[in-house]
């Protein structure tokens, strides 16, 4: 059955390599955090960063958390991601099966 969702977020961030993206995860989930977070490779990047006109290939993190766990989602990416800003992009999906809602909030710590 699909139901609105009240507390599932989808947390959009990038990384500069696998590596970095792997870690990134890993410190999610460790701290359980989140329930799962897909690596997309091959994102390539073009954007302005302190005037300049910047490209880069990057790692698209897509993360599955709940509200209540984004400012600890933030905190941790922050402390573990190498960028001066990492981009941190929260959607809020407009309706997710029951079961998979239940399954996000059941992977991720009270």
């Amino acid at each position: 059955m699909i139901v609105p969702t009240a507390s599932t977020r989808l947390v959009l961030s990038t990384a500069g390599s696998r590596d970095e993206a792997e870690r990134i995860a890993a410190a999610l989930l460790e701290a359980q955090l989140v329930a799962c977070v897909n690596l997309l490779p091959g994102v390539s990047s073009v954007y302005r960063w302190r005037g300049k006109v910047e490209t880069a290939e990057e790692i698209l993190l897509l993360i599955k958390t709940t509200a209540d766990k984004l400012d600890a989602v933030e905190a941790t990416l922050r402390a573990v991601h190498s960028y001066e800003l990492p981009e941190f992009l929260v959607l809020q999906p407009e309706a997710v099966t029951q079961a998979y809602a239940d399954w996000i909030a059941g992977a991720i710590q009270p």
